[in-house]
């Protein structure tokens, strides 16, 4: 399976998504903005952010000079953000869309996803990205953290079919069921957490895995995941650790090692929407994930 960075997977539509890309969940504004700046440095073409994240401001520095210092072009990276739960609905997602545009300093997003599904709201929410679909603003509109039951409800209504669901997803964690329905669908399922927020690398069994390639644990995670057709956007805030996630070009798993990491899986979320209801907030929604309530 011959890869490099720059490898992309094709949507639903027709667009070129990156398959490896980087996330910036859980830092601020200035670390977002520095950790852009080194992913494009080191090849990354593909960013993924969030209004929950509270960092969207940042990204779109770190783009802004991420592109000049790289003889790059808005058109060479792709950029993902997410609709804010306290946003949603058909009207307030259109417009408070247009204040994260401004934040990223772009007029496009390259994927724009439902951040959660908002129990009353999703469904409008999905009207509200594809007006925003037609409308040139996004070139490829997709989901986050839906299970099968609320893809099944976008579906019913869908005019335009979402191509990505982004899904907590590690070698603990495969969501098989989401994985298998997404496939019949032809929506890209795309880890999040793709390294289990650090827990997976203490594993053992990938140490040893890890041991016969002479690679990290981390490296044979993400190069796993590229194996099972799965988009992937580790998070890092350590120029280091953002190029060693991308050296994982020059090596192959077995088709037994791919096997075994795939029966590591017990199922364990960090997060799901089972413990992560949406109440509102009548003093105002916050901008950031550390505010939040749940």
């Amino acid at each position: 399976m011959s890869l490099n960075i720059e490898s992309c997977v094709t949507l639903n539509n027709g667009v070129k998504m990156p398959q490896l890309g980087m996330g910036v969940w859980q830092v601020n504004n200035t670390q977002a903005a520095q950790s852009v700046e080194w992913a494009l440095k080191h090849g990354y073409k593909a960013i993924d952010t969030a209004k929950q994240y509270g960092n969207e401001k940042g990204v779109g520095i770190g783009l802004k000079k991420g592109l000049a210092d790289n003889n790059l072009k808005r058109e060479d990276i792709f950029l993902t953000t997410k609709i804010y739960n306290g946003d949603q609905g058909y009207e307030s997602t259109l417009e408070q869309f247009e204040g994260q545009l401004k934040n990223l300093q772009t007029d496009y997003v390259d994927l724009l996803l439902i951040h959660w599904p908002v129990d009353g709201t999703y469904l409008s929410t999905w009207k509200a990205l594809e007006e925003i679909y037609r409308q040139g603003k996004a070139r490829a509109i997709g989901v986050s953290n839906f299970n099968i039951t609320k893809l099944q409800d976008i579906l019913k209504t869908a005019s335009v079919k979402p191509a990505v669901n982004q899904m907590e997803f590690h070698p603990l964690c495969q969501e098989e069921d989401i994985k298998n329905f997404c496939d019949e669908q032809n929506i890209y399922l795309e880890a999040w957490s793709p390294l289990g927020s650090g827990s997976v690398l203490k594993d053992t069994r990938l140490q040893k895995i890890a041991d016969k390639y002479n690679k990290s644990v981390a490296q044979v995670i993400l190069r796993w995941d590229l194996q099972r057709d799965i988009i992937t956007i580790p998070k890092s805030s350590h120029e280091a650790r953002i190029e060693q996630n991308a050296d994982i070009f020059d090596f192959e798993l077995s088709d037994d090692d791919v096997n075994e990491i795939n029966g590591f899986d017990l199922d364990k979320r960090s997060l799901w929407y089972g413990s992560f209801t949406w109440h509102g907030n009548p003093d105002g929604y916050k901008d950031s994930v550390e505010e939040w309530d749940d």
